[in-house]
């Protein structure tokens, strides 16, 4: 299943000032000329010195609004049915396939062994969604395939690194299903079973069951909390009696009624070795979470910035809680590089959570030292791209236009010298120059940019590749359909389905 993604990506910078830019054309005409774009002027300043409002030059302001218009049903259509939504369709009807053979006495293997499919597919839902392996299967792809592959290769690798929870949704909601085939098939034969293999079945079925309910979209979307606590421990649950089920049923002997088949019979089993990994990969990214010490800074009652220690590779998200184990919060990483001395998260001040950062500023904070990788890891795949997102969306994209000088920032936002501070303007002063960064205050020039024109202009003169989104859902939305009319590449956030 899946999840909104929460906007706390965010960064911001203190002064702007306009300079021409040889990259955008008139926005306000049809004419190729150079249009004034708020940046920082980074040969004026000193280090970290913030920007002075006598220093900023008054920008145009904005354009009209042109009338909407409806994207056509094919471009619709692409943007919804993306590779998350095909995972899933291939491994649902695969598995429900194999359901309708075993039912009809067809597959004698599944008839047999429902247990293994189960557990199988379980094994493969928790594996896509661990960090470690996320993390590997990112590096392989960088590593192996940056640049000199064709285009469309690369852009296959990150839309399927970005939409592994297909293949988590599909192959939860399989595993249930075999399960479930498993239990009714004990129940049919229930004068060979012990009543407590029964009771097992049903509970850890009906556990599963609720754990796939938590993490249905409208409970994540709506009832963020809800989804955290009840999806995290029923299915902690579901491992605890997954595994009560695998030894209980494979140490029945059927034939004398008695539960005589222990030690070496049970460990001989498929499904008794695919509970185990399953249980490695569900505990292996717990094992790095730790107490962090965090230094918070609170540039405007809407924004927080936290400071860890260490630097990180570009691309990187990490997790946060007040709790060891409860309501962990995804951020976008800002950081120099691995040879940093501190990485940062930006926080807009919205729920509970954001909020207490702001009230009750913690000293130290639960996170994974481990971080996992977000869709613009896969930067590093690309010769050249553009980075375009919306207020506090500047955390997840500005690590990605710091660590590489072939990235394009686009940022808009409203109001953005008072609403964030200066720690990460010293950041983008040092290192997105004028010539690739585009900032558009919407409070300053009256009113929203016209995105796509601007976004046409920056994507052809800057011979881009691909386009990085990060935005509000409709902002999203938007882009990402202009992109797909317009033939331009581009990967919008995930609202996990």
């Amino acid at each position: 299943m899946s999840t909104r993604p929460a906007l706390a990506y965010n960064d911001a910078e203190k002064g702007t000032l306009d300079v021409r830019s040889p990259q955008i054309a008139d926005l306000a005409k049809g004419e190729k000329k150079a249009v004034d774009i708020d940046v920082f002027p980074v040969q004026s300043l000193k280090k970290d010195a913030p920007v002075t409002p006598s220093n900023v030059a008054k920008p145009p302001p904005a354009p009209a609004k042109p009338a909407k218009k409806r994207a056509p049903l094919w471009v619709l259509w692409v943007i919804w049915y993306n590779s998350y939504r095909r995972f899933f369709t291939v491994i649902f009807i695969v598995n429900f396939t194999g359901l309708g053979f075993a039912i009809a006495g067809k597959w004698p293997y599944a008839a047999k062994y429902p247990g293994a499919l189960a557990v199988g597919n379980l094994n493969v839902a928790v594996l896509v969604r661990n960090e470690i392996f996320g993390r590997f299967l990112y590096g392989f792809v960088n590593m192996f395939f940056a640049k000199w592959t064709p285009l469309w290769f690369r852009l296959a690798c990150t839309s399927t690194l970005q939409h592994l929870g297909g293949i988590h949704s599909g192959c939860a909601i399989s595993g249930v299903a075999w399960l479930v085939l498993m239990v009714v098939h004990q129940f049919k034969t229930k004068y060979m079973f012990n009543d407590s293999i029964l009771a097992f079945g049903v509970v850890t079925a009906v556990v599963l069951f609720i754990t796939i309910c938590a993490g249905l979209p409208w409970v994540r979307n709506t009832h963020h909390n809800v989804f955290e606590r009840n999806h995290r421990f029923f299915g902690w649950t579901s491992l605890v009696m997954t595994w009560v089920y695998t030894i209980v049923t494979n140490a029945y002997n059927s034939a004398d009624g008695r539960f005589d088949h222990v030690g070496a019979y049970v460990v001989r089993q498929q499904a008794f070795w695919y509970t185990v990994g399953m249980s490695v990969f569900i505990v292996l990214p717990w094992i790095c979470t730790r107490h962090a010490k965090v230094d918070i800074e609170l540039p405007s009652p809407k924004v927080a910035v936290l400071r860890f220690e260490r630097g990180m590779q570009q691309g990187l998200l990490a997790r946060i809680s007040r709790s060891a184990v409860k309501e962990y919060h995804a951020f976008g990483i800002i950081s120099e590089g691995t040879h940093a001395k501190y990485h940062y998260l930006i926080c807009g001040v919205q729920g509970d959570f954001t909020k207490s950062l702001v009230n009750d500023p913690p000293r130290r904070i639960w996170t994974r030292e481990l971080k996992f990788a977000g869709v613009s890891n896969t930067s590093t795949l690309y010769k050249r791209g553009i980075r375009i997102c919306t207020g506090t969306g500047l955390g997840a994209a500005l690590s990605t236009c710091i660590q590489s000088p072939y990235w394009y920032l686009i940022w808009i936002g409203s109001d953005q010298e008072k609403t964030f501070g200066p720690t990460i303007s010293g950041l983008i002063h040092r290192h997105v120059g004028p010539e690739r960064l585009l900032l558009w205050d919407s409070k300053t020039r009256g009113g929203r940019p016209p995105t796509m024109k601007i976004l046409k202009e920056v994507y052809d003169t800057w011979q881009a590749e691909v386009v990085f989104i990060t935005s509000n859902y409709i902002g999203n939305s938007e882009i990402q359909q202009g992109c797909k009319e317009a033939g331009i590449p581009a990967f919008g956030t995930l609202w996990d389905f």
